[in-house]
């Protein structure tokens, strides 16, 4: 059978309409209708047969009808045959004329029937399109409201269709195309979820001894990691029916409609089983509902959520259907979605590391064309904190930046380019400065190069310059060691740092501007919380005011508290202020020699500050890095160098022995 749709409903509604118009027009069964002269209407008439006259003054007819008893006499056939009400129509010219006669015909008794006027112009099929218009707009004016609302509510069918899941379903998980071995880095991550495979691939394995298939699992970390991928690898990997939609799929104006997605989603997820739900940002559905019922009165999201919560707790433990969810905003999720029996799992997808983020360049690169002077390695260390996304958009940058040079091939320095367009923004070189404006950045600048380089727990500098780039006016970067923890020394030892800039432009201009603005807000959100949540502070040593979900409204803290929190960040920023004073007071010259230096050549690197400061007196293992690989470039050029000399040499003694041989056979 064809399936139900809104179509057979509107084609009824016409019929219906049709059929009401033409039962109300004419009897059941229909009557004959013929043509006749006027002469032969009078015969009739004067006959008798006529039983009553309809005049239709626009038109210029008129219809007789025939008494029963006269039918065979005048349509030579049965009254069953023409209809319980048969009539002639008969054109007229003078309808004065006919009124005359028929009023004559009366007198004399030959005609005892009535005559009316019939005003309707046209043909049956125009009446009818006449009589039915209003109606055929109002249903398409129907239509067009139902299809505009189904297009935000329910997609085919419109309001109608509102409740039904709007997940996209891949029959095949493979279908995607994608598996493991695309998704690079994330080793930990994919090892735990390897185990779900092995789930769906043969479920036997593991009922059989009593374990139950876990529900489901929170893919957990920050933007850009990869959540969804590897969501997308585990069905590619089982080869089973992928179910994906975003947690805002759910949330409708319609009141109830949320909560019917989430259960029509889960009948369609249990007639494919075994397959995965995946459900992207579950955190747009499944935040921690309100633990103060006088805020608000029914929540549509609420409803939904407890809808999910019923649905994942509410199916057979070995049904097959397994619940992905992806987030990065894990603590805000409602605790009865976190308890075990949902989400079983909560796997965590962190940034990548050093060797993640080369397998990471390594699958991006592929496509591009790249020459000999690219170093993975290096990009790799370039990169700190960058997600696989980042990553991504560093490769694609370089491509652009290498076409729009009419390169032949993305090299090393369009890599460079492309970080620090994506960290800096892009270079503005056409910005106009007055001189005084560009010495104070370049004293600043350089305030910044010279206290990190005599920190011994900052980050390396890795260059410095200043170019206008996106907002700044100018930019150091660095390269940092990957901590798992920190100390309170190297937080303190990169807060002076931060400070460098205002205090360079405090000693050597005599004034401080708005260009430490950005400074000193890093600056200040580290010393709060180093005070507030590390427990760093000399006055409230060891203790955490971290704010979480359990103190609703209030402060977990005092006001006399926030004081001295007030009091202590002041104190810990001027003395690393005063500090990085000190440390200028103290290599002025060089700092100096570094400022003109910046004014000339407008970026410096991390030679230049050797040259003028020598040795860096704490060389941290970020350091090292840079001189193994600096010192790796060197060897591998001169290694390059001296191959281009062995094969120039080679092709140099195969050409003599060309032309040697050439001249034998000559003589």
């Amino acid at each position: 059978m064809p399936k139900f749709n809104m179509t057979w409903i509107y084609g009824l509604v016409i019929v219906a309409l049709i059929s009401f118009y033409f039962m109300q027009g004419q009897q059941v069964g229909g009557s004959v209708e013929r043509k006749s002269s006027y002469n032969n209407f009078k015969v009739f008439v004067e006959q008798g047969y006529a039983s009553k006259v309809v005049i239709n003054k626009p038109e210029s007819m008129l219809k007789m009808y025939v008494k029963p008893e006269h039918i065979r006499d005048v349509f030579k056939a049965t009254a069953k045959e023409v209809g319980p009400d048969p009539y002639l129509t008969v054109e007229i010219g003078s309808i004065d004329k006919v009124e005359e006669y028929l009023l004559a015909q009366k007198e004399a008794g030959k005609f005892n029937g009535d005559y009316s006027y019939d005003n309707k112009q046209g043909n049956d099929f125009v009446n009818l399109l006449i009589s039915i218009a209003p109606f055929a707009l109002l249903i398409l004016f129907w239509i067009f409201l139902m299809n505009r609302m189904g297009s935000g509510s329910g997609g085919p069918g419109g309001v109608f269709n509102v409740g039904k899941s709007k997940a996209k379903m891949y029959e095949k998980g493979g279908d995607l195309g994608i598996t493991f071995k695309d998704v690079a880095g994330q080793a930990g991550a994919k090892q735990e979820i390897q185990e779900i495979v092995e789930f769906l691939k043969n479920p036997q394995k593991y009922t059989d001894l009593g374990g139950k298939i876990p529900k489901g699992a929170l893919l957990v970390g920050p933007p850009g990691t990869g959540k969804t991928l590897l969501a997308k690898a585990v069905a590619g990997e089982a080869g089973v029916p992928f179910f994906s939609m975003s947690g805002s799929d759910f949330v409708e104006m319609f009141v109830g409609v949320g909560a019917s997605r989430v259960r029509d989603l889960f009948r369609q997820a249990k007639e494919k089983s075994p397959c995965i739900i995946f459900i992207d940002e579950i955190d747009a559905v499944g935040r921690a509902r309100s633990k103060n019922p006088a805020m608000g009165g029914n929540d549509e999201r609420e409803n939904t959520l407890n809808a999910l919560l019923t649905e994942m707790d509410g199916f057979g433990t070995n049904s097959g259907v397994i619940i992905l969810a992806a987030t990065n905003r894990v603590d805000m999720l409602d605790s009865a979605l976190l308890r075990a029996g949902r989400f079983d799992r909560e796997i965590h997808v962190d940034l990548p590391d050093l060797a993640e983020r080369k397998e990471i360049f390594q699958v991006h690169l592929k496509p591009l064309k790249t020459d000999d002077t690219l170093d993975i390695d290096f990009l790799a260390r370039q990169t700190p904190g960058f997600s696989g996304a980042d990553i991504a958009n560093v490769c694609n940058e370089a491509a652009l930046i290498a076409a729009r040079r009419n390169g032949e091939s993305v090299c090393k320095q369009d890599f460079l380019d492309a970080v620090d367009r994506i960290i800096g923004g892009l270079e503005k070189k056409t910005k106009v400065m007055t001189a005084d404006e560009k010495r104070s950045i370049a004293l600043h600048e350089a305030g910044h190069a010279t206290i990190s380089w005599f920190c011994e727990h900052a980050a390396p500098l890795v260059k410095v310059t200043i170019v206008p780039r996106g907002r700044a006016l100018g930019a150091a970067w660095y390269l940092p060691e990957e901590r798992q923890i920190t100390t309170k020394e190297q937080m303190l030892d990169e807060m002076c740092s931060l400070l460098g800039g205002r205090a360079a432009e405090e000693l050597f201009t005599g004034h401080i501007s708005t260009g430490a603005t950005n400074d000193l807000e890093r600056a200040t959100k580290s010393a709060y919380g180093m005070i507030a949540y590390a427990g760093m502070s000399d006055r409230l040593p060891n203790i955490c005011y971290y704010n979480n979900q359990e103190y609703g409204f209030q402060k977990p803290y005092s006001e006399t508290t926030a004081r001295i929190m007030d009091e202590e960040v002041l104190k810990m920023i001027n003395e690393q202020y005063d500090r990085a004073k000190q440390i200028l007071t103290e290599h002025a010259e060089g700092h100096n020699q570094l400022a003109e230096l910046l004014i000339a050549r407008e970026v410096i690197y991390t030679e230049d500050v050797e040259r003028i400061f020598g040795k860096r007196p704490w060389v941290s293992r970020a350091q090292e890095i840079i001189e193994e690989n600096q010192r790796a470039m060197a060897e591998e050029m001169a290694a390059k160098r001296a191959e281009e000399l062995e094969r120039e040499q080679k092709e140099k003694e195969a050409k003599d022995a060309d032309e040697k041989e050439a001249e034998k056979k000559g003589e």
